[in-house]
């Protein structure tokens, strides 16, 4: 019988934890983690996961599409529609590559600490 395991938190390594706290914060209406300091900072969400990110010296971001500095991970958000999700989150600071492998489907991403992320449309 395979363990069976919760996902309770993923954590970014980042420059600077509260640019991207605040980022997310205001893309997914999640709570800052009261314990948020210089060096991490977090999110809860109402399901229990815990969304963390962590100061690291010398962080490289990735290189999206590019592999000099693999991408590691990648999270998926689904929106109702690409457009509006797309053009908030490059208000809060959120960058669009040239490369969209998606077509229509989903649009790609990344932070303010170069994280590619995906948004797809909200499945009915």
């Amino acid at each position: 019988m395979p363990l069976q395991m919760k996902l309770t938190a993923i954590t970014l390594d980042c420059p600077h934890p509260e640019v991207l706290v605040a980022f997310y914060a205001q893309a997914t209406g999640l709570e800052v983690h009261p314990e948020s300091n210089g060096d991490f900072a977090g999110l809860n969400g109402d399901d229990g996961l815990f969304i963390g990110f962590q100061r690291v010296d010398d962080y490289q971001a990735p290189c999206w599409p590019d592999q000099t500095v693999p991408q590691q991970f990648h999270l998926d958000f689904e929106v109702d529609d690409l457009d509006e999700g797309e053009a908030l989150l490059l208000a809060l600071g959120a960058a669009r590559p040239d490369h969209q492998p998606g077509g229509d489907r989903w649009r790609v991403l990344t932070d303010p600490a170069g994280h590619p992320f995906c948004l797809t449309r909200r499945k009915v």
